[in-house]
């Protein structure tokens, strides 16, 4: 099982024991004139008139500024002790992610630039630093409000709240933090089990400042049972190798490490390279398990599995899309088992991979979203492609994710029913995943208008248990070829393509009756009883739709003014757990 140190490190696959935290308060100031950098604000502490608490982004209240108004251009400045290190060793400054675009300086010197809001990026710091040891790291970040080309997802372009979306979340979100590393460091890896259980492949890039071969070993453990070793030579920066279980117990029944939701079996791994002067000891897990897809159902492990989703914005009342703390994520994947849900779809958000790694440990698939932009063309494209790639490479380790959901409700492909060039875009970017990851599925625009995808998602808010039966218990496939649950159709095909169809958005009931600004649009349920009630006869429907491959149910929390989630913006329930639990796995 994964140690302690993955519970708390920003990058559980890929952790280190030395690491340092850089959360907490650094100086901050607005540019709403836009001149820090022509002023070179990089240099200055005069200007820092605020103190904001990282990485809670400035629209929130756990940030200490708590101003929603239009700010694009933000700057932080931080001074750290970080001694120079050692001949052979390298200091790396990493960021989970800074909405929209980021530039960072330490003691003055540009160090990185990235643009993509979802997305981390890091720097070698280590000839920038100052020999006394005292470190200025400032950051610039530029968030355009009213850039509907850009990758936004839920956060809103107008200056308050509307219908379904929601503030917005500008500069750090994500944690911040310092690695001493080697000269020859694990970069990158990525974990693909095989279609034999017990097999994995593992796809290693490394960060070189030698020349010579270095050795990484690579060791897979099963509670203190060493399962797999073995070490490679390396003479470049990538290693691409295969490894087998070796294990009595997994000769004797070969399903015993498979990962599924009711017993998510983890194997620690360790990785060590082998440098000139010294090591690099990064610490990663495995979870063996295969997912794909045949004409009716979603396949876990070579057999179909009922999908029992919920929709999760990963918003918090008081830090928006950032978590609150680590224990946060871990307590939001409790929830989800708890409710008797076995998967989560992660809603226009790349969601902070410390929740990945819970969903891992504690057992909940993941449906991975990606901000959407508004607009199409070729810059929003450009876009959305480089942050999805960066996605793709951070997250595929992950057991837990299932599924990258490529476009949403045609958001950012708007016209796709009449383009040519948006159907293009679905079909091109769903490609471009099956490319960057041929071990998932992908869906290309879940809700309606499916043009290319692995599964056909259907957004679908009717409250009617009859209309739901009808449609997708009675008569499936003409509901997907000629219907229109949404306003649109289902898909631009022609008929009824060869896929498993999941509900992945319905429901919807709210229930907040002490709220005047809730948003009330997909009807309303006043008591928890009434919700109960509603929520059974619904789900009724939804499980005697035997030829769905599963649901996905709208939503888990109530986010902003859109209060219909199962539990509150603080993650209480708004009807007995256990009751909806039973709804919810069809045992009511």
């Amino acid at each position: 099982m994964p140690t302690p140190l993955h519970d708390q490190h920003p990058r559980p696959l890929l952790a280190r024991a030395d690491w340092q935290d850089l959360g907490g308060d650094w100086r901050f100031a607005y540019d709403d004139g836009d001149v820090g950098l022509a002023e070179h604000w990089q240099r200055r502490d005069d200007v820092f008139d605020q103190t904001i608490t990282v990485p809670f982004p400035p629209e929130s209240p756990a940030s200490g500024i708590g101003d929603t108004g239009y700010h694009p251009v933000l700057w932080y400045r931080r001074t750290v002790e970080v001694a120079p290190p050692e001949a052979g060793r390298r200091v790396m400054l990493r960021f989970g992610a800074v909405d929209y675009r980021a530039d960072v300086w330490v003691n003055g010197e540009h160090v990185a630039f990235h643009e993509g809001g979802q997305t981390p990026f890091g720097a070698d710091i280590t000839d920038a630093l100052s020999a006394d040891g005292r470190q200025v790291i400032v950051v610039r970040a530029f968030d355009d409000p009213h850039d509907l080309e850009q990758p936004r997802g839920k956060q809103d372009w107008q200056e308050r709240p509307h219908v379904i979306w929601y503030e917005r979340t500008t500069g750090i979100w994500q944690p911040v933090w310092l690695e001493e590393v080697p000269a020859d460091h694990v970069e990158h890896l990525r974990w693909t089990p095989g279609g034999t259980p017990g097999e994995v492949d593992l796809d290693l890039r490394l960060a070189r400042r030698t020349t010579g071969p270095v050795q990484v070993t690579v060791r897979l453990e099963l509670d203190g049972r060493v399962l797999a070793e073995e070490t490679s030579t390396v003479t470049g920066y990538r290693l691409r190798t295969r490894l087998v279980v070796q294990d009595g117990d997994h000769d004797a029944e070969p399903h015993h490490l498979q990962w599924t939701p009711e017993r998510p079996t983890l194997c620690q791994a360790t990785i060590t390279v082998h440098g000139e002067s010294s090591e690099d000891v990064v610490h990663s897990y495995v979870g063996f398990r295969t997912v794909g897809t045949d004409a009716r159902s979603f396949l876990l492990n070579g057999l179909p599995y009922k999908l029992r989703m919920a929709l999760s914005q990963g918003y918090w009342p008081q830090s928006h899309l950032a978590a609150p703390d680590a224990a946060a994520l871990r307590t939001e994947v409790e929830l989800i088992k708890q409710l008797g849900f076995n998967g989560i779809r992660v809603h226009q958000k790349a969601e902070d991979p410390r929740f990945l790694y819970w969903c891992d440990r504690l057992g909940v698939l993941v449906w991975a979203d990606a901000a959407a932009s508004y607009s199409f063309s070729p810059r929003s494209l450009a876009r959305i492609t480089r942050e999805w790639i960066e996605i793709v490479e951070r997250d595929a380790g992950h057991p837990c994710v299932v599924a990258w959901v490529a476009f949403n409700e045609s958001w950012g492909v708007p016209q796709v029913a009449h383009s040519a060039a948006q159907r293009d875009a679905v079909r091109g970017l769903y490609h471009l995943l099956k490319a960057l990851d041929p071990s998932r599925p992908v869906i290309g625009n879940d809700g309606w208008e499916y043009v290319s995808g692995d599964l056909l998602g259907v957004h679908d808010y009717t409250h009617d248990p009859e209309t739901i039966r009808d449609r997708y218990a009675a008569r499936l496939e003409d509901t997907v070829a000629t219907g229109r649950p949404g306003g649109r159709a289902l898909t631009l095909t022609g008929d009824a393509p060869a896929v498993p169809v999941v509900l992945s958005e319905f429901g919807g009931f709210t229930h907040a009756p002490d709220d005047p600004t809730t948003w009330t649009g997909y009807g309303v349920a006043d008591t928890p009883e009434q919700l109960l009630e509603r929520l059974g006869t619904l789900l009724d429907a939804v499980h005697e739709a035997g030829d769905l491959a599963g649901f996905c149910f709208t939503q888990l929390t109530d986010t902003g003014q859109e209060r219909n989630g199962l539990l509150t913006e603080d993650r209480k329930p708004k009807a007995d757990p256990e009751s909806i639990a039973r709804i919810i796995r069809g045992r009511r």
